[in-house]
C-alpha cells in the first residue's frame, strides 16, 4: 500500500502540493514543482523495523555576510520509529508515537520550540 499521490504539507499557513516523484520497494518520495519541498517515506526490515518519514525544505535567502548575494539554504525534519519485530501492535506504536508528537506540539508547540532553542 502506498501513500496517495499527490501528498500535501502545510508550511507557514500555505499548502504545498507534493506529487509522487519516485516509488520503490519499501520507499517513496514526493516533491513540489519548484523542487524546494520534498517528502520521503521509507521502511527498513531486519532484526528491528524502522519506519522513517522525512521532510526536506530549501529556500533562497540573502547571504548574511554579503547582502547583494542570495544563497540556497536547506533543512530537514524527520521522524524515525524503531520497533522490534514482535511485542508491539500497530495500535501500540501509533499511540506511543502520537504521544511524542502531542508532547512536542501541545501548548502552541512549546516543547518543540524549547528543543529547537537548544534546551534539554
Amino acid at each position: 500500500m502506498s501513500f496517495a499521490d499527490p501528498q500535501s504539507v502545510t508550511i507557514v499557513g500555505g499548502a504545498v502540493s507534493l506529487p509522487r516523484i519516485s516509488a520503490g520497494e519499501n520507499r517513496g518520495a514526493f516533491q513540489s514543482a519548484d523542487g524546494l519541498t520534498r517528502l520521503s517515506v521509507a521502511h527498513a526490515y531486519g532484526q528491528r523495523t524502522r519506519r522513517t518519514i522525512r521532510l526536506d525544505l530549501s529556500k533562497v535567502a540573502a547571504d548574511p555576510f554579503e547582502s547583494t548575494v542570495n544563497n540556497k539554504y536547506s533543512m530537514s525534519a524527520y521522524l524515525v520509529v524503531d520497533v522490534p519485530t514482535v511485542g508491539y501492535t500497530t495500535a501500540d506504536i501509533v499511540t506511543n508515537s502520537a504521544g511524542l508528537l502531542t508532547f512536542l506540539t501541545a501548548t502552541t508547540n512549546a516543547k518543540l520550540t524549547q528543543l529547537m532553542g537548544g534546551e534539554n
